[in-house]
């Protein structure tokens, strides 16, 4: 059970509650968790706090507009649960699956979704894994932020999908650079229809920005690659 001193976490802001509806006190409780025991257990700097909401949360949660209720998805990565969490609290419909390497980051993924009261799995393992594809393939959707180049990304995402399920890649600044730099690549794992797609226009300044690329047929399974230490921001 996590222990949140009053005070640690930033008040949300008016469009939090537009975007999380009646999940708001949900949504308020993990950036509680992300601000003392996300920090005390090095899944976020000190410095983010006050950015919780804005570049964390509500930045992943907009990424929930890509995604219709009833869908599959597997959030790969997902380390302090982003963006997996806010998008299970934006789009409760959606059935979401955080995988997580590390002991320690899905330890706390499991404490905070069963504090929480969220439906949703967590697998510790690698997305290359054998025992994750067995668990969790034919997905509809694959999510990632900060996890690694978007080659890696693709090789990851691509086999966990079903045909024309999509993958949903948190970017920054460089999305479109990353696109033309890696489209060899993602032409050769079968991805289609790639684009650059911006969320939250309306209420984050800037947007949230993510490469999408649907798995098309001719899509083939991609060989395991070494995954690097993961980014917190």
């Amino acid at each position: 059970m996590f222990h949140v001193k009053h005070g640690e976490a930033p008040p949300p802001p008016p469009e939090a509650v537009r975007v999380f509806g009646t999940r708001i006190s949900e949504a308020e409780r993990y950036v509680g968790i992300l601000a003392s025991a996300g920090i005390e257990r090095g899944l976020l700097g000190p410095s983010e706090v006050d950015r919780l909401w804005g570049r964390h949360v509500l930045n992943s949660a907009a990424v929930a507009e890509l995604v219709s209720d009833g869908e599959t998805v597997v959030d790969i990565g997902s380390g302090a649960g982003l963006p997996g969490i806010p998008m299970a609290l934006a789009r409760p419909g959606a059935r979401i699956t955080l995988v997580e390497p590390l002991l320690r980051r899905a330890d706390f993924l499991s404490e905070v979704v069963e504090q929480l009261g969220l439906d949703v799995a967590v697998i510790r393992g690698r997305a290359e894994d054998k025992a994750v594809l067995s668990q969790v393939s034919e997905a509809d959707v694959v999510t990632s932020r900060a996890v690694a180049s978007l080659d890696k990304i693709a090789r990851w995402s691509m086999p966990l999908l079903r045909v024309d399920g999509r993958m949903l890649a948190m970017k920054g600044e460089r999305a479109q650079e990353e696109v033309d730099e890696h489209r060899r690549v993602l032409d050769s794992l079968g991805a289609v229809d790639v684009r650059v797609v911006r969320c939250g226009v309306n209420y984050l300044t800037p947007p949230a920005t993510v490469v999408v690329a649907q798995r098309g047929k001719q899509s083939r399974r991609a060989g395991r690659t070494s995954r690097p230490g993961r980014s917190s921001s």
